[in-house]
């Protein structure tokens, strides 16, 4: 083993580092903020660009927003939440009380906050505001309102009754718009981040008003020019992107296409019948309709009136029946109970095909009111926030795909056509913007040299190599392994022969399987752990011992339900290592692709960097450096009791910087920092990530402790990167004192971000820019260090470059050799033979947590388990599961790739 305990009971590594600068002994109690940018790059041939920011000329240094609590409250004295009623609210009361507020425009973020340029005339005001519009409860409670009789007349003209809404509107805090211009100088503040607020609230203000959809600071119009049709209901809706950033150049508006996803506005039932796939009403899933239907807006055919969907009818239409006051001859009322039917039909509304079908009940809890179906249409822009499946998710790439050219025109357009320079506050503010994307300079870094078979190199051209009559640089051997087949289709046999002629081209020796095993069909409508279980029971028959690899074939290309159950028998119960395909079609291309992921899995190497095997890598190679990936993975939109999984992934066998362990765990949901870095137990031991890699760096690189951590964090927001340099940061600090290290090592800590809305094109050419295609002016930071890369190559739509922002270097990297040194990170990825958008490390990160997740995807998670899950359950949280641990025989192998 590589470590032992000291007296204190604490795990000390065993031997001493070769000598290395010294660092303080502890961390600096300062608390730690991004680092200034000490420089620029100059490596690489130019190339001119233009980029989706648009100049803002800004002269309104002197204006001063100034900040208002607003609370809205109905008549019963209840909170009014819903951003569509509170717009319209506070746009009465505008339109009221203008001269009272003397006649200020307002900004209004829909929910409990409005700006106004200069002050209002007193801090505190109380206002009654009288909207008047249709109720949307049937009259008195019949079906829809349907063709009125003189006495729904009369009901319907009660349902017009005005309501009342208080609101007041209290003083709370002055923004100085002199902020940006202090934060273009370089001193960023909260009140930078405020005022950008404002102005970005301003666009969004405008586009509400025009009656678009609002996510965050896009904005999507219901014009059916701008849906597209992903299946299952599901329409794929284009808008814009807007927001104001301060950069090395000044002040910028970025503008970008966004989609998001919205329900397939038209009849309610053709929405169902797509959602589940089916094609007769007859045929619809009720109980799964109910679920999904909930909460929808839906407009009436006969009455074009908008209703919220809270559930539908027990019985069907024909059946259905409620209480309805009628007059006899003397004028007398009395209650009857009619059928939604033959109420329809009474009022001359014939319902050709839903008499059998359930009604929609767009009432109240206690007072229903039941729609037909075929009377009922699904209101446009309604976001469907549920996880999209693999099919939806390719169909929106396919047909979202817009090339530069195209992108460029569009986002122009949009600028021109929203007239921001007509808005009054922004007039007010001396807020001009440009019309024309910026133009800047950006340069090409030339791609690092690979080394395959025979030591012989392998130059990438546009981003990508081959290996066409080329063998892989440490070829593994296979010889005790077996196919197992859950799928019909595929000819095991002739994968077999295929894959060892394919090794054999590339250097590696495989052995012929020692047995195709085809799933019994008896088991084919089973559970997908009965499923597993009963083919292991048969492997375990037919094979003599464990064997060294297996090679699965399963029943379907994306999202098979075997994948989980398989994955975690194999990596966490018996320790094999394994591969999952689905092929369509077997050929050389395919086959490569499969054997560059069996390589890195069995411990072999496809191609290493020149530089890394000559030991050039500037820095990196003088020292003992480990590299981490991090990343968490979230489960689906939606789903808050699916644990989140936190994955790091670190460097072993140094000066390699090509081979990586995976060290996983799982936390509470949608928690994005990672709390399991450094993990103490009751018995003093730490159970942490960075423990675990610690070790494995020391035993793989001839007993060396590192002295340089060079971190990559992904998934993280410019507001979460103090909480990385002092929180995550901390707790590795924590994990190194721990093992009674005496000094601790230099880190670099960069922050890779791709969702983000900057693009690139190039200004001259119609593709998109060169792989290694580097920006560091203009658009970035005006303090902080950070940079656009795009080192991969965009074959189809619009590359969106990685940005990567720079928090710490005690490293100590020049610019040049950081932005080298990460380019060469993304030529390093051993499962493919192109450069990828983000560095290899991050990539293998996110593919362990994803792989994980799978293990607890398909059976149901009990509350077993640690400290963490413990103490979450003494503060009323439900516990967090541990995630199944990898089996020693496959934990320090690159089972991810």
């Amino acid at each position: 083993m590589a470590s032992q305990t000291d007296e204190s009971g604490r795990e000390a590594l065993v031997q001493p580092s070769p000598a290395v600068p010294q660092r303080s002994q502890k961390p600096e109690v300062t608390k730690r903020i991004p680092m200034a940018r000490p420089g620029f790059g100059t490596d690489g041939r130019q190339i001119q660009l233009l980029t989706n920011h648009f100049s803002v000329r800004f002269s309104g240094n002197d204006a001063v927003f100034y900040q208002y609590s607003v609370s809205i409250k109905s008549e019963d004295n209840r909170v009014v939440e819903g951003k569509g009623l509170g717009r319209k609210v506070i746009d009465k009361l505008h339109q009221y009380y203008s001269s009272e507020l003397a006649g200020k425009e307002f900004v209004y973020d829909g929910e409990k906050t409005l700006f106004t340029l200069g002050p209002l005339p007193q801090n505190n005001f109380e206002f009654k505001v009288i909207l008047e519009e249709s109720s949307a409860r049937g009259a008195g409670g019949s079906p829809g309102n349907g063709s009125p009789t003189d006495g729904d007349r009369k009901r319907f003209r009660r349902s017009q009754l005005s309501r009342e809404f208080k609101v007041g509107i209290s003083y709370a805090a002055k923004i100085p718009l002199k902020s940006i211009t202090l934060a273009l100088k370089g001193s960023e503040s909260e009140q930078t981040q405020e005022a950008l607020r404002v102005l970005d609230i301003i666009l969004r203000q405008q586009q509400a008003k025009r009656g678009c959809l609002l996510v965050r600071q896009s904005f999507f119009n219901g014009e059916h020019t701008n849906f597209v049709d992903v299946g299952g209901g599901v329409t794929g809706c284009r808008g814009f992107h807007s927001s104001f950033h301060p950069t090395l150049g000044g002040l910028s508006l970025n503008m970008d296409v966004s989609t998001t996803m919205i329900l397939t506005p038209g009849p309610v039932v053709d929405f169902l019948l797509a959602n589940q796939n089916v094609k007769d009403p007859r045929q619809i899933d009720w109980i799964k309709a109910k679920r999904m239907l909930k909460n929808m807006r839906i407009k009436t055919r006969h009455r074009n009136m908008e209703f919220k969907i809270i559930g539908i009818s027990e019985l069907p239409c024909h059946q259905q029946t409620f209480p309805l006051k009628v007059k006899n001859g003397g004028g007398e009322g009395q209650t009857v109970e009619v059928t939604v039917f033959d109420y329809f039909k009474s009022r001359k509304i014939d319902l050709s095909w839903s008499a059998n079908m359930p009604c929609l009940d767009v009432g109240k809890p206690k007072r229903p009111n039941y729609v037909p179906l075929e009377l009922c249409y699904l209101v446009s822009l309604q976001r469907y926030t549920k996880a999209l499946t693999s099919q939806q998710r390719a169909s929106l790439v396919e047909k979202s795909r817009q090339k530069p050219q195209e992108r460029i025109r569009v986002i122009t357009d949009a600028v021109r056509n929203n007239r921001y320079d007509d808005d009054p506050l922004l007039s007010s503010c001396g807020i001009k913007i440009e019309k024309q994307l910026l133009r800047l300079d950006g340069r090409v870094l030339l791609p690092p040299t690979l080394i395959v078979g025979n030591k012989e190199d392998c130059m990438p051209r546009n981003g990508r190599w081959n290996f066409n009559n080329k063998r892989l640089w440490a070829p593994t051997k296979i010889e005790r392994w077996a196919i197992v087949n859950f799928s019909a289709r595929c000819d095991t046999s002739h994968l077999s022969r295929e894959l060892i002629n394919c090794g054999r081209n590339k250097g590696i020796h495989i052995e012929r399987p020692f047995t195709l095993i085809d799933e019994d069909r008896q088991w084919l409508r089973s559970g997908p752990v009965v499923r597993v279980e009963k083919m292991f029971e048969k492997i375990k028959a037919q094979l003599p011992g464990p064997p060294q690899f297996l090679l699965c074939v399963l029943p379907e290309r994306k999202n098979s339900d075997i994948y989980g159950p398989w994955k975690k028998k194999n990596l966490h119960e018996v320790g094999i290592v394994t591969q999952c395909i689905s092929p369509t079609r077997i050929n050389d291309q395919y086959l490569t692709n499969v054997l560059l992921k069996i390589n890195s899995k069995l411990g072999g190497m496809n191609s290493l960097l020149a530089i890394e095997h000559t030991r050039g890598l500037p820095i990196v190679d003088q020292t003992p450096t480990m590299i981490l990936g991090m990343d968490v993975s979230h489960g689906s939109p939606g789903r808050s009791d699916v644990p989140s999984i936190a994955a790091v992934v670190g460097s072993r066998q140094w000066p390699l910087i090509s081979r990586y362990r995976a060290s996983v765990r799982s936390q509470s949901p949608k928690v994005e920092m990672i709390d399991s870095l450094f993990k103490p137990q009751a018995n003093g031991k730490d159970d942490g990530i960075i423990r675990e890699l610690l070790v494995d760096f020391y035993k793989t690189s001839g007993a060396r402790k590192p002295s340089q951590i060079i971190i990559f964090r992904d998934g993280v927001s410019e507001s979460q990167f103090n909480q990385v340099l002092n929180i995550e940061l901390n707790q590795i600090i924590q994990a190194f004192e721990h093992l009674g290290e005496n000094s601790l090592p230099k880190f670099t800590v960069i922050v890779a971000q791709k969702n983000h809305h900057t693009k690139l094109f190039q200004a001259d050419a119609p593709e998109n820019v060169p792989p290694g295609t580097v920006v560091d002016s203009k658009i970035v930071h005006p303090r902080n260090f950070d940079f656009y890369m795009c080192a991969q190559a965009g074959m189809i739509g619009t590359s969106r470059p990685t940005h990567y922002h720079v928090l710490l270097d005690e490293i100590g990297f020049s610019v040049d050799n950081l932005q080298k040194f990460v380019h060469s990170l993304s030529y390093v990825y051993q499962r493919s033979t192109t450069a990828i958008s983000v560095v290899a490390p991050i990539c293998y990160a996110h593919l362990a947590a994803q792989q994980m997740s799978q293990f607890v995807k398909f059976e149901d998670i009990t509350e077993t388990s640690s400290g963490q899950g413990d103490a979450s359950s003494l503060s009323g949280q439900p516990a967090v599961p541990d995630l199944p641990k990898l089996h020693e025989n496959v934990c320090s192998s690159m089972f991810f790739c």
